[in-house]
């Protein structure tokens, strides 16, 4: 690249910068600006809704398939809404972003009865006398699903809209029956007394999927859609509250969290600048470029950013962060060998392809898994995360290959504004193995023994919050206005100190003095204290207290959806793992060393009784993608010293040389994400450091099993489980 091309290309990265970084300050039109993202519940609030049974006797199945219904169809509105049981018969609706109620109550819809119907009068028009009469054939219960579509038309290949229909086993025969009898005629589709369709049957449907056409547009599809979805609930609701809460964490959380991550990224792109030189500059412009890009598409497809969603950008920036350093250090390797500055540049960026590739690839794939099978926050934490991996691999590859070629190209020849790595002697730590695992099988065993003791003494094997096992909510009102920070920075320390417990979530309702409390279930002499402390010390009413059971947010279809989708994420990575390295020990000692790290991460949650929330999920699943993609740079230094070391080199001298020859790049990607979780730490409020520490944990732990535990575990396999014919290196 010459110099004229390279200060264009230099120029043009900039232009780039400055435009992504204006769009998200001053945005474009209505459009882009960084305050127009979407917050979730705990960092802005949003609307709450409750709705009651309106039948007076029910059973307790009708009621779980009605709330998961609801959760359902909650889910569309927005992945981080929550759905809990209030009483015993009320369904409470929270979703997140939102200040109109009305609003959202209209978008979300009204449950109701729906059938399918026709009349029985001579004239087939529902507004004429005779036809008063109605024959029903479907109820809204025999509907398993209904969904917006868009196709091409068989007549004349234009787009069409419509709604699929998906009948239950019982549903799908009287559909059949109901499309026999009237065929060519018209079956009406009935919301709550109202005709909200009116479709001709053109076939008999036998097998329980039909088809809605005629839609005008898409958003006529999805509304009709939803329609029909929450009123084949098995209960029917009527809406009796909704008001606008404030954010759970409070103003000072998103304000803070933002100013951690703002001084967390700028020590990082310090470090890549202090250690990489002329290439930390790249890395820092183009780490610039990856952000202001991220918060863009977040805000283009108005994805809802909770805290399980920062934990997906945190992980997303760590592995921005780390292929740039293996790039780099590659780049600093073949200048240690002897070779000029382009040549070694050529050569970093081929080195380094594979990789980068292989440790974000497969941690993509994980991600598209979680948004398959998962629902609720995972699929927040997994939308987040794939486009941030996408995202990062760009300006990696492509964006940061420019900047260094256009520095080359303006004159930044000479080696020492590269850096030269240091060529180090391989540290055994293979021959200290052993002790490697024996400390990790002690910290997995003491967290074993921790859960079974505390589960003796009925405190449970983890201090589950609310949104696990559920609580009381009190609905409190004050003579004063207190802001959810105030209720945080001075109410919910003292309601702690009297009820002997910290999991206590506030939201305030806008335009009112009352804020909602809620706690775990607590013996009711230490609630009657709260409750006087409250009036004595913070002036609520004392006629005011509403109190009432709320069931845990986090359903258990939420928990079994998360478990499954993380088992099937984990065995699409060992397939895609083992399908690259044509070794499935690699396979296995990988998926073998993140179960280490989920482990001595439940071993820090029992040990110091953080609480677990939500974002246990979104802790696991981040230290999961950061601690593959460690495993992996390691692997893909195996395979490669596999074939490149002499070969009177034992296998245990290319595992010590691989570990050894990464390590700096282990420790540097441990050190950055480190230091931006730490930030988010010592500057966030109580909730977001329950969040941040274990990311602590997780982010050492994961460091310590790629260079400690992954490399020994596939030497252990290769030389004594699954033997091959013996060879070079054995």
């Amino acid at each position: 690249m010459n110099k004229n091309k390279s200060i264009v290309s230099l120029l043009l990265v900039l232009v780039l910068i400055a435009l992504t970084g204006y769009t998200l300050l001053f945005g474009i039109g209505d459009r882009g600006k960084a305050e127009y993202i979407k917050l979730g519940l705990d960092l802005q609030g949003g609307v709450s809704i409750t709705y009651q049974v309106k039948e007076s006797e029910f059973s307790e199945e009708a009621f779980s398939d009605t709330k998961r219904k609801m959760e359902l169809r909650a889910y569309d509105f927005s992945n981080d809404a929550e759905i809990y049981q209030e009483g015993d018969n009320r369904i409470t609706v929270d979703i997140p972003g939102e200040t109109n109620a009305e609003s959202v109550l209209e978008d979300l819809g009204k449950p109701g009865s729906l059938q399918l119907i026709t009349y029985t009068g001579e004239e087939d028009d529902p507004d004429t006398e005779e036809n008063e009469a109605i024959k029903v054939w479907v109820e809204g219960t025999d509907i398993s699903d209904a969904q917006p579509s868009a196709r091409s038309s068989q007549d004349t290949g234009a787009t069409e809209y419509v709604v699929e229909l998906t009948m239950t086993p019982e549903g799908a025969e009287k559909f059949k029956e109901a499309t026999t009898e009237n065929l060519n005629e018209i079956i009406y589709i009935m919301y709550d007394g109202e005709i909200i369709s009116s479709p001709v049957v053109e076939a008999v449907i036998a097998d329980g999927q039909g088809v809605i056409n005629g839609m005008e547009s898409f958003d006529e599809a999805t509304s009709l859609a939803s329609r029909i979805r929450i009123g084949s609930l098995d209960l029917e609701l009527e809406e009796i509250s909704h008001k606008v809460v404030g954010a759970k964490l409070g103003q000072d959380a998103l304000a803070l969290s933002l100013k951690a991550g703002i001084i967390g990224f700028i020590l990082v792109c310090v470090f890549m600048i202090l250690m990489y030189r002329i290439s930390g500059v790249a890395a820092a412009l183009s780490l610039i470029l990856y952000v202001t890009m991220d918060l863009l598409t977040l805000n283009a497809f108005n994805l809802t950013l909770t805290l399980p969603g920062v934990a997906g950008i945190i992980l997303s920036i760590g592995m921005a962060v780390d292929a740039n350093v293996i790039i780099y250090a590659r780049i600093r390797e073949e200048i240690a060998e002897g070779r000029d500055v382009h040549a070694a540049i050529k050569s970093g960026f081929q080195k380094a392809t594979s990789a980068i590739v292989d440790g974000n690839v497969t941690t993509i794939i994980a991600a598209l898994v979680l948004m398959w099978k998962g629902s609720g926050t995972v699929q927040g934490f997994a939308q987040t995360l794939a486009i941030g991996i996408i995202l990062s691999m760009v300006t990696a590859m492509l964006i940061s290959r420019l900047l260094i070629y256009a520095f080359y190209g303006i004159g930044c020849r000479n080696p020492k504004l590269y850096g030269k790595e240091k060529m180090k002697k391989p540290i055994n730590f293979l021959g200290k193995r052993v002790i490697f695992f024996l400390i990790s099988l002690a910290v997995i065993a003491a967290g074993a023994v921790v859960m079974l003791v505390n589960s003796a003494r009925d405190k449970g094997a983890f201090d589950y919050s609310i949104e696990f096992q559920g609580g009381k909510s009190y609905s409190v009102d004050f003579d004063k206005e207190y802001s959810i920070d105030d209720f945080n920075d001075q109410i919910k320390p003292a309601i702690a100190d009297t009820i002997k417990d910290t999991d206590i979530q506030g939201q305030k309702e806008s335009n009112s003095n009352v804020i909602i409390i809620k706690t775990k279930e607590v013996d009711e002499d230490l609630i009657s204290d709260m409750k006087a402390m409250l009036v004595k010390d913070f002036g609520a009413k004392e006629d005011s207290f509403e109190e009432t059971y709320v069931s845990a947010s986090v359903s258990r279809e939420m928990t079994e959806d998360a478990v499954i989708a993380t088992i099937l994420a984990t065995i699409c990575m060992l397939i895609y793992i083992w399908f690259r390295f044509k070794d499935i020990r690699f396979a296995a000692s990988a998926i073998i060393a993140l179960l280490h790290d989920v482990l001595v991460v439940l071993a820090f949650y029992a040990i110091s009784r953080t609480t677990v929330g939500t974002t246990l999920i979104a802790c696991l699943l981040t230290i999961l993608g950061y601690s593959i993609n460690a495993t992996i740079v390691i692997f893909d230094r195996i395979r490669e010293n596999l074939t490149v070391m002499d070969r009177k080199s034992t296998l245990k001298d290319v595992v010590n040389t691989s570990i050894t020859q990464t390590l700096t790049r282990s420790i540097y990607t441990s050190l950055t994400t480190f230091i931006t979780v730490a930030m988010i730490y010592i500057l966030g409020v109580t909730s977001i450091r329950e969040f941040a520490l274990p990311l602590l944990v997780g982010i050492v732990c994961g460091g310590y099993s790629s260079v400690c535990i992954s490399g020994a575990l596939w030497y252990v396999m290769r030389t004594r489980f699954i033997k091959k014919k013996k060879g070079a290196h054995e």
